[in-house]
């Protein structure tokens, strides 16, 4: 998970909790919650982690709105609790409203892929200058088949034109998502195809298969 910068950034307020401000949150395309970063009082953070354990129940929360710069209004589905993971940090003790926590929620698959389906999320700085490398690693982790360092072009390009490899466009904050989906009897077959035209091979060109030299008699 990469830290959040400690530069100032926007904050943003939380329809149905008050007491809370959010400095970031990612969703995926149908508004469900991939990452949150709330700030508030302990009672504030500890009510909104009871309320969403609630979900549809009386006083409970499987939905909020987060309040954008521009005065829009983000929906977020939380769906099941399960699957999400919390981080809780107590930070700056010494204010004016006392000790402020914040808490990360996050979907479990941003720091663990889940290997049964094929499927992971990546949360990355927005600075970054070339998540490649990041997203690359996250493939390699994720895909059942083996796959060689030097594919990493054409197979992330492969990824992208087949959508198993996508930004996450809700995005506020300091972060940026992306969602690997692995459809793997489609992405094993476009392998053999590129393996078959030579886009993919054994080593990395111009290097060559070694082969004994035949001594002249």
């Amino acid at each position: 998970m990469p830290a959040i910068s400690s530069d100032p950034q926007p904050l943003y307020r939380i329809d149905e909790c008050s007491d809370l401000m959010a400095d970031a949150c990612v969703c995926g395309d149908q508004g469900d919650l991939i990452f949150l970063s709330v700030w508030a009082r302990d009672t504030a953070i500890q009510q909104f982690i009871g309320r969403l354990t609630l979900g549809r129940s009386e006083d409970g929360l499987d939905q909020f709105h987060v309040v954008t710069d521009q005065g829009g209004s983000l929906p977020v589905f939380v769906g099941s609790v399960e699957r999400l993971e919390k981080r809780l940090t107590r930070s700056y003790r010494r204010t004016l409203f006392g000790s402020m926590v914040n808490l990360w929620l996050f979907d479990r698959r941003c720091i663990r892929p889940d290997k049964s389906s094929a499927s992971a999320l990546a949360l990355l700085p927005r600075s970054a200058a070339d998540p490649t490398s990041r997203l690359w690693h996250l493939v390699k982790d994720t895909c059942p088949l083996p796959l060689l360092d030097h594919w990493q072009s054409p197979v992330l390009a492969l990824l992208r034109e087949r959508e198993m490899l996508c930004s996450l466009r809700m995005a506020l904050g300091p972060l940026q998502g992306f969602r690997l989906a692995i459809d793997v009897p489609a992405l094993t077959e476009a392998l053999g195809d590129l393996i078959r035209q030579g886009v993919l091979t054994a080593y990395p060109y111009p290097a060559r298969i070694w082969t004994p030299e035949v001594e002249s008699v």
